[in-house]
């Protein structure tokens, strides 16, 4: 190689380690020590193997949660879960992004247990600014607790979507322009956490936990994180701007492919349960506006 080219080699490589440097892009170790740690029940959950496998537990004295080191904005967030089998009435194992504060973003999965033989629902929501009721729910097409799933949150300035095994159950348009509160200015959390709802989760809260079946574990593999690291302010445009190394704003993310858009059908078509968009009652007829505009 002639010395010119090397030196441009060099400066090349110096260029990119200060670029994602700045931008800090680089994805999150899938390892949970390195990755994530307890901020609840830590006494009785436990980091398995190498760190690459996790349990969180659930018993009369204390459910238990984890939260990621780092925060982020925009990107891909997701999680191998393999839920709470058996009797798991009165349970949930939440899965969500969130910031902090009153008004805080917040984009969740939550899993409500049911008891023997009866299907976990699938509950989704999304919080801007602190408003949240906005939500949808699901069967699940497979059984949640015999393996390991795939549960992903993919966010960018387009649109947010709800991923299970690569399958979109769910997404939210970024309208904003029009008055319709979008999370994109604040830096979140991932969090994960089994915990006690038996005043609302099964039947709405008819069904109570059955603590003979406890504990109730749910395990955990391969959190990854391919996602803009949260710098503060400077990060809500740096996050955004469209550039090879952000890969959610490429326009192959801006909306689902058409062969996304028919998975999505067909999952809404026979397995949705709830859809907020269509509870004239809850809203007394007024029914938000996102849900009036499309989705693609």
């Amino acid at each position: 190689m002639k010395i010119s080219q090397m030196g441009s080699s060099r400066t090349l490589l110096v260029v990119l380690f200060v670029f994602l440097t700045a931008f800090d892009l680089r994805p999150v170790d899938a390892n949970f020590i390195k990755s994530m740690h307890f901020y609840w029940g830590a006494q009785h959950s436990a980091v398995l193997g190498n760190g690459d496998e996790l349990q969180l537990v659930l018993d009369q004295t204390s459910g238990s949660g984890i939260q990621s080191k780092r925060l982020f904005l925009f990107g891909s967030i997701q999680m191998l879960i393999k839920l709470v089998p058996g009797n798991s009435a009165g349970t949930v194992t939440a899965y969500y992004v969130s910031s902090s504060g009153d008004r805080h973003d917040e984009i969740d999965f939550e899993f409500l247990g049911n008891v023997s033989g009866q299907p976990y629902i699938i509950h989704t929501n999304i919080y801007t600014q602190g408003n949240g009721s906005r939500e949808q729910q699901f069967y699940p097409w497979f059984d949640p607790t015999a393996d390991f799933h795939n549960y992903t949150i993919h966010w960018n300035p387009s649109e947010v979507v709800w991923y299970v095994d690569s399958v979109p159950i769910r997404v939210f348009r970024n309208y904003e322009s029009e008055g319709i509160a979008y999370p994109n200015k604040q830096g979140m959390r991932a969090y994960s956490s089994l915990w006690n709802a038996d005043n609302w989760a099964t039947r709405g809260g008819l069904v109570k936990i059955d603590w003979n079946s406890a504990p109730f574990i749910a395990r955990y593999r391969t959190f990854r994180a391919r996602a803009c690291r949260w710098n503060g302010p400077v990060s809500i445009s740096q996050c955004a701007s469209n550039t090879p190394a952000n890969w959610w704003t490429s326009p192959t993310y801006s909306q689902l492919s058409y062969a996304k858009q028919g998975q999505m059908k067909w999952v809404r078509d026979n397995y949705m349960i709830y859809d907020y968009c269509k509870d004239f009652k809850r809203f007394n007829g007024q029914i938000p506006p996102e849900c009036f505009k499309p989705e693609f």
